[in-house]
């Protein structure tokens, strides 16, 4: 049985996102977007401290010993959480008209990240690999919202979001390689319940998907494309989610307040606030990067 989502953080940001579970730190961490903050949770103690960059923040993952990977306008960057050193590392699209998006590592440490036209351009994007020795290759053209991704248990398939697609994509994943081929369309999500956007793994193989503009995180399962379950979220725009807390069994939620009109805001005041809900299922650690200069 699953409990009942309460606010853990009131961020009041414009577009939340990137939760991300920190197993050594004992915390959360998140970023706005639009705002360029990174914000740090900590589990046991309850406290959040942030952090300011004047660039848009799209991603935070785990790096080696106190480092963090982010993706900072179409750069990826390494940070030092303490020295708050940033230390470049790579360009995944040259020019101004695109910004990276959501991303994830793969169990050899490589960042595989997508971008996205500031515009929201159809297709203006892509899927990018990152190597250890920070060779960029595109896997995936022609996206416009580049979103969650996650591997099955077995590693033998990669899951991709392009959200206007309102489709969960499979792709056979070679893992010494990196290559993937398209398989199949795993989870087709009508347009009334809003756009697909970030996404996480539970134990079982099922995934968590945050639904945009669909007040809600729901259960799939990519096996046969059933809905298994729905977590209500009291805000309209959903972007995103990460099994948290010691044994896992935590959801983080992230949401967004961006192009909401000011009634809006009054009828969902907790937009932009990240929530949290028990859940009768345990998630899996997310992989961490291991880029090389």
């Amino acid at each position: 049985m699953n409990g009942k989502v309460d606010v853990f953080y009131e961020s009041k940001c414009i577009l939340g996102e990137s939760p991300l579970w920190h197993a050594e730190r004992k915390c959360c961490f998140w970023v706005d977007i639009e705002n360029g903050v990174l914000y740090e949770y900590n589990w046991i103690q309850q406290t959040t401290r942030d952090w300011k960059f004047n660039y848009r923040l799209t991603l935070v993952l785990q790096g080696k010993d106190n480092e963090l990977i982010l993706a900072l306008d179409a750069k990826i960057a390494r940070f030092d959480l303490e020295t708050e050193k940033v230390e470049w590392l790579a360009d995944v699209e040259k020019g101004s008209e695109t910004r990276c998006n959501d991303g994830a590592c793969d169990t050899l440490g490589r960042l595989w990240v997508g971008t996205m036209h500031l515009g929201q351009k159809h297709e203006a994007g892509a899927l990018y690999c990152i190597d250890a020795d920070l060779k960029v290759h595109k896997k995936i053209s022609n996206t416009t919202i580049s979103n969650g991704i996650v591997w099955s248990l077995d590693n033998k398939r990669l899951y991709y979001i392009d959200s206007p697609t309102q489709a969960v994509q499979s792709f056979i994943f070679e893992e010494k390689t990196g290559k993937i081929i398209f398989e199949r369309n795993v989870i087709s999500i009508p347009d009334e319940m809003g756009s697909p956007d970030g996404m996480a793994i539970d134990e079982e193989g099922m995934l968590w998907v945050a639904h945009w503009g669909g007040f809600g995180l729901f259960r799939w399962n990519p096996r046969n494309g059933e809905l298994m379950d729905k977590i209500e979220v009291p805000v309209p725009q959903v972007s995103s989610c990460a099994f948290v807390g010691d044994n896992l069994d935590y959801l983080m939620i992230t949401t967004a307040r961006e192009n909401m009109k000011e009634e809006e805001l009054k009828k969902y005041p907790e937009s932009g606030s990240v929530f949290r809900v028990k859940v009768a299922v345990k998630g899996v650690l997310s992989n961490k990067c291991v880029l090389e200069v």
